[in-house]
């Protein structure tokens, strides 16, 4: 019979740097549902701060601080 040693996974960043992490995008997901209060037919830099802070704050966890490269690993 062969042994099974499972892994356990490695965590990439530390608990603080996760949460820390964690709050700054909410902070800019928070900043991009605010921007609407100042929304109004006649200005549309409302709406182009919360689109550009909406798309920031899902595109920074995702691409510079994920692994997006890491498909083909096991």
């Amino acid at each position: 019979m062969s042994k099974i040693i499972s892994k356990t996974p490695q965590s990439e960043n530390s608990l603080a740097s996760t949460i820390v992490i964690f709050v700054l995008m909410m902070v800019l997901f928070g900043g991009a549902l605010y921007s609407l209060s100042f929304l109004a037919l006649g200005n549309p830099w409302p709406m182009a701060v919360c689109l550009g802070l909406f798309a920031a704050s899902f595109w920074i966890p995702q691409t510079l601080l994920g692994r997006s490269d890491s498909a083909g690993e096991n």
